[in-house]
Parts: C-alpha cells; structure tokens; sequence
C-alpha cells in the first residue's frame, strides 16, 4: 500500500501542472500522484500521460468529462490505494524539506500502530506577482507533534479554518463518513474539510509550511467578482453546510464549537458576497439563508 495518494485535479492546467507534480515527485514509492484530466481543452491530458509514463506506479493519469473540482476530487479518492489522502490543486505545490517531514512523520504513526484520521499541516499563501508570503499556521488552536482528539483542542478562533490546503486524510475515515462532493459548483473545498470532522477522532498537527497556494491567477475562484458571478454555488454549499450538520448529535464540546465556527465564517462570506453584488436579487437570496437559519434554530 501506498503512504499517501495526491489527486490533483486538472482543468486546462497545461501552464502550471508540471510545478505541481514535480514538486511531489520526490515522494517517489511512498506516494501515487493522481493526476485527474477534467474534460481539459488544452495539451493537460498529453502531459499528464507524459508523466504516467515516465514515472509508471508513481504517477497515474485520468481522464473524465468535466464534472468540476469535486468530480476530479471524488474521482481521485475513488480511485486512491494510498493510506492517506491530500488534495493538490494543479496551480499550487508542495515545499520539499516540509514534505519530507510529513512522510517521515506518517511513516513513523503507521509503524507505532497509531495511524491518525487527519494530519494537519500549515500552508503558505503566495502572491508571486508581489513576491508577498503569507503563513497560516495552526500552534494557536493544536499541540505539536503529539497525537491528540478535538478534546486537546487549544481554543477555537473565530474567522480561522482549517482548509483543505491543510489536512490530509485518512482515506479510509474519508470513504466511511460517505464524502462525495457535487459536480459543477466551485467552494467545494469546505464541504471536502467540513463534512469528515464529525469522524475525526485523532489529530496529529506537525508544524511545517507544506503547501503553497498560488495566489493571483487570472479568474482564481477566490477572486471578489468571481465570487459575485458565482454566489449561487457558494450558497449552495452554505445551504449543504447547514442542512448536512446536526451539532447537538456532536458530544465534544471544541469539535461542536468549531464547526459552528467554521458555519459562521461560510454564512458571513456568503453574507458578503450579497451584499457586494447589491443586486436585490442576491441580496433577497442572502435575506432567504438567514431565515433557512433561523427555521431550523441557528440563532
């Protein structure tokens, strides 16, 4: 069995994939690199067979119909045969001495028969326009390098999340919690990390700057009038947020705390994005979440 299995999902990624498959490259027979071609329109599928074959069990290439970020997550771990699972989106990459920490440190709590459900990792921010870095790191919320569960959470921090940049998880807690992410809708990514916690039960955070994400690319979904243009998504995955999380089935009190937090956070950006579009469209949409809230007692 692999270590950990790396999806990375495609879509007209011919300009940036091959920083971000080399950068995971060194992982050599630990790991499998999942490169996952979604309906691409450009030379993507060519290099991702490119690198299928030169690095044969290493690397394997999938090529699908479009079905969006999801699809190509949901895709990759169904296809995953690592331990361990992580997403790395094909315009972003992963630091070398960090990496080799965090396989070192996954090898060490598989050996001791300790394996955990989620790793987390800190991720950089970077803005190579500007040459700007930003960290995120989680020492003020985790113990490091220690085994924990939610109950030796620190505290929990309003506005502050863990993102899929950071956790890796256990493949098989993420195919037991039933995780499926919808096709065509962008913001995923907080379903990906919401969803599993209620199935965490052990935690092992290693201070290290793993992940870099890119930050500035032309149409970057994360951009505030991309957001405006896709509000509908973002609610759509607000609305599962909320319809999916029973916190009063939660018995620890951080795990609840934290989840509740994390809604707050999704709710107040889709607040936002309403109100930035001023449209009264999307402002009534934005009116309709917070009765939604309201109906089924999230005061």
């Amino acid at each position: 069995m692999k270590l950990i299995s790396f999806a990375i999902p495609c879509y007209n990624s011919q300009d940036y994939m091959r920083k971000c498959i080399e950068s995971l490259l060194p992982g050599g027979d630990d790991v499998e690199i999942i490169i996952v071609d979604d309906g691409s329109k450009d030379d993507t599928a060519k290099i991702a067979d490119e690198y299928e074959a030169k690095y044969p069990g290493i690397c394997r290439a999938i090529h699908q119909e479009n079905g969006g970020h999801g699809e190509a997550v949901n895709t990759g771990l169904k296809n995953a045969t690592g331990m361990y699972f992580k997403v790395v989106d094909s315009d972003d990459w992963v630091d070398l001495d960090a990496y080799a920490k965090i396989r070192e440190t996954l090898h060490r709590l598989v050996d001791e028969g300790t394996p955990v459900d989620m790793l987390l990792s800190n991720y950089v921010y970077e803005k190579l326009s500007t040459n700007h870095q930003r960290r995120m790191v989680y020492h003020y919320m985790f113990p490091a390098d220690q085994i924990t569960g939610w109950d030796g959470m620190k505290r929990v921090i309003k506005g502050f999340t863990i993102l899929m940049h950071s956790v890796t998880y256990r493949t098989e807690m993420l195919r037991e919690c039933g995780l499926h992410l919808p096709k065509h809708t962008f913001y995923v990514d907080n379903l990906f990390v919401f969803e599993p916690l209620p199935y965490v039960k052990t935690i092992y955070y290693l201070d290290v700057d793993f992940y870099r994400y890119y930050i500035g690319r032309d149409g970057q979904s994360v951009a505030e009038q991309t957001m405006v243009k896709r509000i509908d998504q973002q609610l759509y995955v607000n609305y599962r947020m909320i319809d999916n999380f029973d916190p009063w089935s939660i018995e620890e009190d951080n795990l609840r705390n934290y989840m509740l937090s994390y809604l707050e956070t999704i709710t107040v950006v889709s607040s936002v994005i309403g109100y930035v579009s001023n449209t009264p469209e999307d402002l009534a949409k934005v009116k309709k979440l917070w009765r939604h809230m309201r109906d089924i007692g999230f005061n």
